[in-house]
């Protein structure tokens, strides 16, 4: 069982950077694959970032490539997302995602977080 919790989100204006943070409670944080995952208003939920394991391999989804990092701290239990020269079509509520695998992590997750809010205003 791994239970996450986001924090990070805000309002920030378009070309800025936030830094978001997931918390795992799970001592074997470092078996699970970690992702980012967003849901804009009146949208459906989208990929955004993942990472393996040991922190090497990462993937993007294309409208983030270039701007975002995911990073994890495997020491620390947590998962990161900086987010640099945001756009108001990065407005989304963010959630954390675990897995035990990259396919797994792309389609049913087994642990979510609640989600943090990030507004990129104009």
């Amino acid at each position: 069982q791994v239970q996450l919790v986001e924090s990070g989100g805000g309002l920030v204006q378009a070309g800025g950077s936030l830094r978001l943070s997931c918390a795992a409670s799970s001592a074997t944080f470092r078996a699970y694959v970690m992702g980012w995952f967003r849901q804009a208003s009146g949208t459906e939920r989208e990929f955004v970032a993942s990472i393996s394991r040991g922190g090497v391999t990462t993937n993007y989804a294309d409208s983030v490539k270039g701007r975002f990092t995911i990073s994890r701290d495997n020491g620390k239990n947590t998962v990161y997302l900086q987010m640099n020269s945001l756009k108001p079509e990065d407005t989304a509520v963010y959630y954390c995602a675990a897995a035990q695998t990259v396919t797994l992590i792309n389609t049913t997750p087994a642990y979510w977080g609640q989600g943090t809010q990030v507004t990129v205003s104009s």
